[in-house]
């Protein structure tokens, strides 16, 4: 049946029964029956609605744009428009390196992440032998950064791969390069431990040589580390601007093993220069040989673990020549040296020139002096000091003590009254440690 509306049957109901009113003038009051009340507070209701209608869909107006009319021409509420998805930001890894520009070396290469966290990231480059290398590096706890763990080569084009996480779950990569500044081989600091691998004695310093002065000492320092165990504590200290050694408070324990690392590639170390390449080394502390020279009773004492093994009668430097005194420690060792004293500024011409083939030939100082055989001074050993600044023993005795000493057992002499100069051999052991440590460029910066 089709829809009737109760409004319209009594609107017609209405015109039925409505009386027509004369036109006068002046005021009427016109007092339908009470039952058609109602009916005319309905009819008013729709001609107003409908006039509303029409003008809300008349020429010109805007209103008509957002509303319809159904089949009875009553206005319908226009639809809602359809709201767009929110979209979820993509997440952005951003490096602090760019192509633009060559890249300085000593640039701790990071990669930050917006609008996301970081998965993973690969910094790589090729060597000088075209091998790829991979840069390590971490992510921090919430995974919104990552950071090198080392600087960078010279003259190197790098290569980022970095992929991150949206807040969605979608995953996102992107790459990067970037190429390093050109650094000549003056510009280039290579460093050297001197003393790497094998077994060593108790005084031996750690030694660490560098091929281009360091100007910027106190920034090397502190990538230069030395380890022990069991640990001992000891500093640094520098001999001018190319060799730094480590020692402990007192001699090392026997047994210890020392680890030494020079972390210093492309580390500035002033005036334009860096360092080259990070080495690592160490070594073993055998057991413990001390000796002590008197050259006043011209006698050797050698104790080895703690316990006077030997004594050895000597001849050390003649006046004019002594042998100096301090704490030396063995440098390096011989079975057989030639022995020319043009090394040391005596020449041909000299009165005092020699050029002698010596046996078991122990080195105690840059400047050329030796524990060694003497078996030309024999009748003089234990009685007087007649060498050229050496100190010279028996062969039976030298061949000895050869067998038994390390390079690194210290000898200390006494009895001269020349001092060992600062630098003139591994000295480390000729001042206190509280000396010692005030060379250290930490200290000084300090």
């Amino acid at each position: 049946m089709p829809f009737r509306h109760q409004g319209f049957d009594t609107m017609r109901r209405h015109r039925q029964t409505t009386t027509r009113v004369p036109t006068v003038h002046g005021p009427v009051v016109v007092r339908p029956r009470a039952r058609h009340t109602m009916l005319r507070t309905g009819l008013l209701g729709v001609a107003v609605f409908g006039l509303l209608a029409a003008c809300a869909t008349g020429p010109g107006s805007t209103a008509g744009s957002d509303r319809s009319t159904g089949s009875s021409g009553v206005a319908q509420p226009a639809a809602t428009p359809e709201s767009t998805p929110e979209q979820t930001p993509t997440v952005a890894l951003t490096p602090n390196v760019t192509p633009d520009s060559p890249v300085a070396i000593d640039t701790v290469v990071s990669v930050k992440a917006t609008d996301g966290t970081i998965s993973s990231v690969a910094l790589t480059y090729k060597d000088t032998k075209s091998v790829e290398q991979t840069v390590q590096g971490s992510i921090s706890p919430d995974a919104g950064t990552w950071t090198a763990e080392s600087l960078l080569e010279p003259n190197t084009k790098y290569s980022l791969a970095m992929t991150g996480l949206s807040a969605d779950g979608t995953t996102h990569s992107s790459t990067s390069t970037f190429s390093t500044q050109n650094l000549s081989a003056k510009q280039q600091i290579t460093a050297r431990i001197s003393q790497n691998g094998g077994t060593v004695g108790v005084a031996m310093p750690v030694v660490v040589r560098f091929d281009v002065p360091v100007k910027d000492k106190a920034a090397f320092e502190r990538k230069m580390t030395v380890t022990s165990d069991p640990a001992q504590p000891g500093s640094w200290a520098w001999y001018g601007s190319s060799e730094a050694h480590w020692r402990p408070v007192t001699y090392w324990q026997p047994g210890t093993k020392v680890t030494v690392k020079v972390d210093v590639n492309s580390v500035p170390a002033g005036g334009g220069t860096y360092g080259k390449a990070s080495v690592t080394g160490g070594f073993t502390v055998g057991g413990s040989l001390t000796m002590k020279a008197d050259l006043k009773a011209h006698q050797l004492y050698v104790t080895i673990g703690g316990k006077l093994a030997r004594t050895i009668p000597i001849s050390g430097g003649k006046p004019g020549m002594e042998s100096r005194s301090g704490t030396k420690v063995i440098l390096e060792k011989s079975p057989q040296v030639i022995m020319d004293s043009e090394t040391i500024g005596i020449s041909k011409d000299n009165p005092d020139y020699y050029r002698l083939d010596v046996r078991w030939a122990m080195r105690e100082t840059t400047s050329g002096e030796f524990l060694h055989a003497a078996p030309w001074s024999v009748g003089s050993q234990g009685v007087a000091n007649v060498s050229h600044g050496c100190i010279g023993m028996s062969t039976a005795n030298a061949e000895w003590l050869f067998a038994q000493v390390k390079i690194g057992d210290p000898v200390t002499v006494t009895g001269t009254g020349r001092s060992l100069e600062r630098g003139n051999g591994w000295t480390d052991w000729n001042v206190s440690f509280d000396e010692f440590k005030k060379y250290s460029a930490l200290n000084a910066a300090a």
